[in-house]
């Protein structure tokens, strides 16, 4: 029987989809950014569950996407998906998030499905998008505070473990906390990635208020940029309190995998090519 993977030129997706036995089916708003040899690849969009073929459907990776999710969610149990692996946040084991991914989760729970929740914390992806401009044109990063800390995940080992709760049985009723490895300082995340693209990297002298102008204008929305320099709660509004958080390294990954999360400097030197000029 298929498995289904949406969000299949994703991030996560598009790992999810390469490390799959078939036969597999990968759904995308852009098939012409596929690149799965061997995968049926289709157009389909979850803002139309109407377009995603579920037919003959046992299995389903599912993006979260709050606005349809409890449609396409109804219109795959219908259509006989009997197990559901959920890319959901770590937002929702610490209480940050109501509006988003929870009720995602609440919707697959409610299914009748057999299903997993995949809850990582910080995307060590972000940094393409945040960091990746301005250290290919001129070596800088905007950041305001390099002396802070965060806890960056590599995509693969969150695809390593969708795909372990796709294909294998014991992980139904589940929700695994992805953390990511211990904590590193922002200033060791740019050492690690000058050493990947043999490069001194230096941090601009910048404000919150001027990083937050900087990261909208390469095309962050607004509320997550805030989030991410903490002016900002998850879900928009006044900031959150992280006071008492601690960067704790959840042993769900190494339980399952039988080995530590892949270190930041390992993901830098695996995306060497998104930080060097064209």
């Amino acid at each position: 029987m298929t498995i289904l993977v949406t969000g299949a030129t994703g991030t996560v997706g598009r790992l999810v989809v390469r490390g799959l036995p078939g036969p597999v089916r990968a759904i995308t708003r852009n098939p012409d950014r596929a690149n799965f040899p061997g995968v049926e690849v289709v157009r389909a969009d979850l803002d139309d569950p109407d377009s995603i073929p579920f037919d003959g459907v046992e299995k389903l990776y599912l993006f979260a996407h709050p606005p349809t999710a409890a449609e396409v969610v109804s219109r795959a149990v219908k259509a006989g998906v009997r197990r559901i692996v959920t890319l959901s946040s770590g937002a929702v084991t610490h209480g940050y998030d109501t509006s988003h991914h929870l009720p995602v989760e609440q919707a697959v729970e409610a299914s009748g499905a057999e299903w997993t929740h995949l809850r990582p914390g910080e995307f060590a992806a972000n940094k393409i998008d945040l960091w990746g401009p301005s250290i290919r044109a001129d070596g800088t990063i905007v950041h305001p505070a390099p002396d802070s800390f965060g806890q960056p995940i590599h995509e693969a080992d969150i695809a390593e473990v969708a795909i372990k709760a796709l294909t294998e049985d014991g992980h139904a009723g589940k929700a695994y906390n992805l953390s990511g490895p211990p904590r590193i300082t922002q200033r060791e995340m740019a050492a690690a990635l000058g050493e990947a693209i043999g490069r001194e990297l230096t941090f601009l002298s910048v404000t919150t208020e001027e990083a937050l102008a900087y990261y909208v204008s390469v095309g962050w929305p607004e509320e997550i940029a805030r989030y991410i320099l903490g002016i900002g709660g998850y879900e928009g509004g006044e900031p959150d309190d992280f006071s008492d958080y601690e960067f704790v390294v959840s042993p769900d990954f190494e339980n399952l995998t039988g080995r530590p999360y892949r270190t930041f400097a390992q993901w830098a030197r695996d995306h060497r090519a998104d930080f060097i000029a064209g």
